[in-house]
């Protein structure tokens, strides 16, 4: 029996159902009908979020309805343009989900089915937050007004639509999946069109000299974080600026404006910080400029899989500097014949669970060895004088 919507649901990540017609959204459901009267009631369900593979959070995503029969309810808004329908709750607090899970599938998505940026976005788990930190984004992407589905109760019909978001990975866009061969450049490409007007520009000096000074910000996490902090911080800038650069220190937080944010990376050479959700703030760099991500000791495949893939896709230098054990705070606690530290490798062969994940990730932080890392920040300041040289 043929029905007006399919949901496909091979793929790793996500799933997708497509409604290749006329549809009906009831707000007040959660509900998306099409309407047959030569067939009985056929219902499918979707959490539009893609993290499919992860039951926790999947489990916490609320479930779509698609509901085909001989009846829909009455029209009261009607569009022109089709539907992506997803979800933004989740783990979309955190700025690196919000981009990995959301904003950039939500492009692929785009780009796949909609490629003259046609299209309505409506929002499951809206939040007023949400749509504010990444207002500039969300109005490049569609220029219709956003459809919040808990905010609303008029029925909406759309010509089509599709909901669930494509994903190809961490922060990844395989151009040989999308019909138009979008690459994670072209995503770098909207946003420099959501934050600016204007062509890239090279930096203005901070340096009044005529031989300008690198700009290098570092990323840090606040003092109301307990973990991955650089614990000698002052002595770590102290060196930076001995090596030739200007520094900024960047402590994003939730309430960071991503415009300021962007405005500042887009201007700077080199960006370096300790794995975390901020270094997704390194989208907004320069193609040549620098990226260097400390890496804690048990990060070693999340800072391969989240943030190395930003600056190959979007051909910036990337530097790693790998702590060693004697740089973590966590040997005080385990020692440092403990196989936590020893051969973390082997720890996580079984999987990444929680208690794992919170040992790494939350109970420790850094004291970087300053003779070690002046010299990866002397390969920093060399490919950043080569890059000003090419801003020229």
């Amino acid at each position: 029996m043929s029905y007006q919507f399919s949901c496909n649901r091979t793929y790793l990540r996500y799933d997708l159902c497509t409604i290749d017609g006329s549809t009906v959204l009831d707000p007040t459901t959660s509900t998306f009908f099409t309407m047959d009267p030569t067939i009985p009631v056929h219902v499918e369900k979707i959490r539009p979020y893609p993290r499919k593979y992860e039951d926790y959070i999947m489990g916490q995503i609320k479930e779509l309805n698609l509901v085909s029969g001989p009846s829909s309810p009455q029209c009261t808004i009607r569009h022109e343009s089709p539907a992506i329908v997803f979800s933004a709750g989740g783990y979309t607090g955190n700025l690196f989900h919000a981009f990995n899970d959301g904003l950039i599938p939500l492009f692929i998505t785009a780009s796949s089915f909609y490629p003259d940026g046609d299209f309505i976005i409506v929002v499951s788990e809206f939040h007023d937050w949400w749509q504010s930190k990444y207002a500039e984004i969300l109005k490049v992407l569609s220029k219709h007004p956003i459809v919040a589905l808990e905010k609303d109760n008029a029925t909406h019909c759309f010509p089509s639509a599709t909901l669930g978001l494509i994903a190809h990975g961490f922060m990844t866009i395989d151009p040989t999946l999308i019909p138009t061969s979008k690459t994670l450049m072209h995503f770098r490409d909207l946003l420099e069109k959501a934050y600016t007007q204007n062509p890239i520009l090279p930096s203005p000096p901070l340096d009044p000299k005529p031989e300008r000074r690198p700009r290098l910000v570092l990323t840090c996490r606040g003092n109301d974080v307990s973990s991955r902090r650089i614990l000698n911080q002052d002595e770590v800038i102290q060196v930076m600026k001995e090596i030739g650069f200007d520094v900024i220190v960047f402590q994003p937080n939730r309430y960071t404006s991503l415009s300021e944010a962007y405005a500042m990376l887009n201007s700077s050479h080199v960006m370096v910080g300790v794995h975390g959700a901020a270094l997704t703030h390194a989208l907004f760099l320069r193609p040549r400029s620098v990226f260097m991500q400390v890496v804690p000791i048990g990060t070693e495949w999340a800072a391969d899989a989240f943030y190395r893939r930003i600056a190959k896709g979007l051909n910036v230098n990337y530097l790693e500097y790998k702590i060693r054990v004697e740089e973590s705070s966590l040997m005080e606690k385990y020692g440092k014949d403990n196989m936590l530290l020893k051969d973390p490798s082997a720890v996580q062969k079984k999987g990444w669970p929680t208690e794992i994940m919170d040992i790494y990730l939350k109970q420790q932080n850094v004291k970087l060895d300053l003779v070690r890392f002046r010299k990866s920040l002397k390969s920093a300041y060399l490919m950043a004088k080569k890059f000003m040289h090419k801003e020229r």
